[in-house]
């Protein structure tokens, strides 16, 4: 993972200064959730930090891409309880939709409008859910579609461009919504390895510009280069909760041990 340069993070540009605002943005209190008779997350208790970078790392099928997608109730849960903002998540209707617009998702697949511009891709929620006129919500994507490196593909339609690039545009575009907290399911799992690198930069800038993060990945590097914290899953359970330097050095349960040696030895 060359190339990514990393600082100590500084104070937000991206997120409200607000006194009243909690310093935990999201919570999940004993959640499960199974699918048919599959137990995909147990018991699961956890808190993110505003400013946090979540990583959340493990084997396949562990529930990590679950945990991340019941945030914002991509995935409704069977029990316990989540809050975002200090508020439980809303079942459905205007209030889920309110949500999910604070919370941004990044997916392994980019979910572009294929047949609108990146400058619309990007543009298009403001517009529509927040009622920001055309003209302003165009400007601020050209501005986002600069901080991702891809403003001289406003233009293009998502097939014009590389994955790399489609995935930076995707960023961009739940940025334009001014999330208090962006998910990220394997953002970079379907992309060629050249371009893999392209997008961990911009999620890196995000990090030490103080965005609220949690992520699902299998990039060692970035989680020990970005993460304030990591979360090891392992059969729907939360088996370890550390800082980068003490999971990667010091891992304290078996599976987590037999999971590194594995991963680093690549």
């Amino acid at each position: 993972m060359s190339g990514i340069e990393t600082s100590d993070k500084g104070a937000s540009d991206i997120e409200p200064s607000n006194e009243e605002l909690s310093d935990v943005v999201a919570e999940l209190r004993h959640v499960e959730k199974y699918f048919g008779s599959l137990h995909v997350l147990k018991d699961i208790n956890l808190t993110v930090g505003r400013g946090e970078v979540l990583v959340v790392i493990g084997p396949s099928g562990s529930g990590k891409s679950t945990l991340c997608r019941t945030i914002n109730r991509l995935e409704p849960i069977d029990s316990g309880e989540i809050l975002v903002e200090g508020k439980l998540l809303p079942q459905e209707g205007k209030e889920l939709a309110r949500l999910r617009a604070d919370v941004g998702m990044v997916f392994q697949s980019f979910n572009l409008f294929a047949h609108k511009t990146i400058l619309d891709n990007v543009a298009l929620g403001p517009r529509k859910a927040r009622k920001i006129p055309r003209a302003e919500a165009e400007a601020e994507a050209l501005e986002l579609l600069d901080r991702v490196g891809i403003k001289d593909q406003a233009n293009k339609l998502p097939a014009q461009l590389s994955g790399g690039q489609q995935q930076r545009a995707a960023i961009a575009r739940a940025l334009a919504m001014h999330p208090a907290l962006m998910l990220f399911d394997e953002p970079t799992s379907a992309l060629d390895p050249e371009m893999i690198t392209e997008v961990l930069d911009v999620m890196v800038s995000l990090a030490t510009q103080g965005m609220t993060m949690v992520v699902v990945t299998h990039e060692m590097g970035f989680a020990r280069k970005a993460a304030d914290r990591v979360i090891f899953m392992s059969d729907g359970e939360i088996l370890e909760e550390a800082t980068p330097e003490v999971f990667f050095t010091a891992p304290t349960t078996d599976r987590a041990k037999d999971f590194l040696a594995k991963i680093l030895q690549h």
